[in-house]
């Protein structure tokens, strides 16, 4: 369920953030002559329309905000690194910057999880109310600034789907020996309940399916979807993603190249990154529910969870948090201020939209 009565919450963010740089940057003025030319390397397709179109879209606004003196191109997964190759390249100093997702890279810190999306987590909107105001993104810039990184958020997808299967699965026992791309901790929920997971970018998953090398993918939301055709070569189609209620993707940056940024630029591309969280979320949910129209035209037979396998995924999630947290001291710091505010927001959400909600279903139906 989309937390869109916080919409107007990013948006103030965006603007302050914009009114603040537009501020700054009169009164603390860039480095005379001061250019520079920047690439950006993407975990995304260029066919991943929306969220490729979202980058390029954060770019030209940096290139515009600094009147050209700040430019940075984008590539598509492959041309500078691979998709789940962006924080090394990145950190080495190789690439500038980044646009990917924290939880490809959970071998260098199982905490970085966070900054993208647990299993049972939060919703897009209550994501962006814990990072801007919860104390997330602090915690999140941390961890990243301990690998030689900055980062920002910079989009999300929406709550996603729950993915596409060549076979149906209803029970738990289905589930067992079924081999799926999926990565984050959703995977390893998904191993505890007998799935055989893997991780690959996403221009791989088409080719996967139709060869049989795996039996089912999640990718992200009905758009991103069928810009992929993973209609032709899946036919379930599964809901809801619970293993990314509220994905968020970032940009990050080198340490050493944002420090010899003046600070002008520095704000200019936390601006564009706060604005990029807006645009790419309210772009998707507006296309979502006509494409998902499109799909079932396409044949495509739309499934939810059976509450079986939802209760046991839930368990298993919880329980791998609780573990995670014994083990890593930095995941169980994040981890107890998290899911304190996870209670407070689902407790209010409660009370002001599932009601209301839920009211609007049922009066539209009768």
């Amino acid at each position: 369920m989309q937390r869109r009565n916080l919409l107007n919450l990013t948006l103030g963010v965006a603007s302050a953030t914009a009114l603040h740089t537009a501020a700054q940057a009169q009164s603390e003025p860039a480095t005379d002559n001061a250019r520079f030319n920047w690439r950006m390397a993407t975990s995304w397709p260029q066919r991943q329309n929306i969220t490729f179109q979202s980058v390029v879209a954060f770019c030209d606004r940096v290139k515009a905000m600094t009147d050209g003196q700040f430019v940075i191109t984008p590539y598509e997964s492959g041309e500078l690194a691979g998709a789940l190759d962006i924080f090394s390249v990145v950190q080495s100093g190789e690439v500038e910057c980044g646009h990917t997702v924290s939880y490809y890279y959970l071998d260098q810190n199982p905490a970085l999880v966070f900054g993208t999306s647990l299993p049972f987590g939060l919703t897009p909107y209550q994501q962006y109310a814990w990072l801007y105001y919860g104390g997330g993104l602090k915690a999140v810039q941390s961890l990243h600034a301990s690998l030689n990184l900055v980062a920002f958020p910079a989009g999300s997808p929406g709550v996603q789907m729950g993915g596409w299967f060549n076979r149906e699965v209803e029970t738990v026992a289905d589930l067992q020996g079924l081999k799926i791309r999926i990565p984050g901790f959703g995977a390893e929920v998904m191993q505890r309940l007998g799935a055989e997971t893997v991780q690959m970018g996403g221009d791989e998953i088409y080719a996967a399916l139709e060869r049989g090398d795996i039996d089912a993918a999640e990718w992200q939301n009905p758009y991103e979807d069928e810009q992929l055709r993973l209609y032709e070569v899946a036919r379930y189609y599964y809901y809801p993603g619970w293993w990314e209620p509220g994905s968020t993707y970032e940009v990050v940056i080198n340490q050493e190249q944002w420090e010899l940024l003046p600070k002008a630029y520095q704000s200019i591309v936390r601006a564009a990154a706060a604005e990029s969280n807006l645009t790419m979320l309210a772009e998707f949910d507006a296309a979502n529910g006509r494409v998902l129209q499109n799909l079932a035209v396409r044949g495509v037979e739309l499934k939810p969870y059976s509450t079986e396998i939802l209760e046991a995924a839930h368990a298993a999630a919880f329980e791998l948090f609780e573990e995670t947290a014994s083990q890593e001291p930095v995941f169980k710091q994040i981890y107890d201020q998290w899911r304190q505010f996870r209670r407070q927001m689902f407790q209010w959400n409660q009370v002001n939209e599932l009601s209301f909600e839920r009211f609007i279903l049922q009066a539209d139906e009768k």
